[in-house]
């Protein structure tokens, strides 16, 4: 049983066994980076990914880990810009593996590995800058290590 639950400004996407958490401030681009992981499953350069929730997401801490699903009003729901909402297939939760802050102020060209906790669970975490493009960033973090 989750210890707690709360409601957050994020969206989340099911990305091979963990969920990446995308926040950043309103307009920052939550949406259109949960849009462009489902794109990179659909073209192969990552084996799967499907949404979780956008915009607002449930978390529960359970076990030592962060579980992440959709309220249910929003669920198969996304935000694509110049369209409307969408529907798009869902999974229903999922176990969070990377948080992403969007127009982060301490994103850094070279940065430290840095985490993140929410509801006392510690999750890796990736700043990414205003301007910056997240996805390549974000591939990077995913499907490489660091060297040494």
């Amino acid at each position: 049983m989750p210890e707690r639950v709360e409601t957050i400004h994020a969206s989340a996407v099911a990305v091979g066994e963990r969920a990446v958490i995308i926040r950043g401030p309103s307009g920052s681009g939550k949406s259109r980076l949960a849009l462009a992981l489902l794109g990179a499953a659909k073209s192969g350069l990552l084996p799967y990914a499907k949404l979780v929730a956008d915009d607002r997401i449930k978390i529960s801490a359970a076990h030592g880990r962060l579980v992440v699903s959709a309220p249910e009003t929003i669920s198969g729901m996304i935000e694509v810009h110049g369209l409307g909402i969408r529907a798009v297939d869902c999974e229903p939760l999922a176990v969070a593996g990377w948080i992403v802050d969007l127009a982060a102020k301490d994103a850094a060209r070279m940065p430290e590995l840095s985490s993140a906790g929410i509801l006392g669970v510690t999750i890796p975490r990736l700043p990414v800058g205003a301007g910056q493009e997240p996805l390549p960033i974000l591939l990077a973090a995913l499907t490489t290590a660091p060297k040494g």
